[in-house]
Parts: C-alpha cells; structure tokens; sequence
C-alpha cells in the first residue's frame, strides 16, 4: 500500500491546516489509519488515529480540541483537519496505516508509512 500525504505549508499561529492522505489501495474495515508527526530534533509522535468500519478516533492529548480525524472510504482518503495551531505544532506529519486500531501510537506496530509533509506554525 502506498500512502501519498498532501496538504502541508506555512500558517501563522492560530490558522488552520487540512492533511489529506490517500492510499493507493482499499482500505480493510479493521485497519486504522493515523497521523504522526517529527519535530526537529524530536522522536516521532502519535497525533490522531480513526478506525476504518466505524469512524472511531483517537487523539494525542496535545491536539484533542483542536484537531480532528476522519475519513472518506469511497476515496481511500483520510483527513486530518488541524485548529488553532500553535508554533509547537510544527513538524514533518506522517500518514500511517495500522492493521488493528489498537495498535495505534505504536510506531513498530505501523504497517505502512506514507511520505511526511512539513507543517510551520510562525509565531
């Protein structure tokens, strides 16, 4: 599966950003898809994870409020809409499948990884 993210650039603080990650094959009821993200110098985190059949989502407590999953199943896309950024927001985002939903926030339990796309919150 080949994951293709779209949607990055430079936002001020407080603006709005729409990431958008396709995949280039149908996505399984039981999977998951998320969305991380790599600060410079930082470890790769987990930011929002939403299960394919049902919708259900889950969120990093650093985003819950501001930004929010979801999914078209007839485009094998999902979406990750992000509010109220702030500048420590900024990072290289990664779109992820996972094989069951919970195995999201685990980066070795990522099936497949799509190409980052850098988002810059200026202050």
């Amino acid at each position: 599966v080949q994951l293709q993210a779209f949607g990055g650039g430079l936002v001020q603080a407080g603006g709005s950003l729409r990431l958008s990650c396709a995949a280039s094959e149908p996505i399984f009821s039981n999977d998951a898809m998320g969305w991380y993200r790599q600060a410079p110098g930082k470890e790769r985190e987990f930011v929002a994870a939403i299960r394919w059949r049902d919708k259900r989502a889950s969120y990093a407590d650093s985003v819950k409020g501001r930004f929010t999953v979801s999914r078209d199943a007839a485009k094998n896309t999902v979406y990750l809409q992000m509010e109220s950024l702030k500048p420590e927001d900024t990072a290289v985002y990664y779109c992820a499948k996972h094989s069951d939903f919970w195995d999201i926030g685990r980066i070795n339990r990522v099936a497949y990884w799509g190409r980052g796309t850098l988002v810059t919150v200026s202050s």
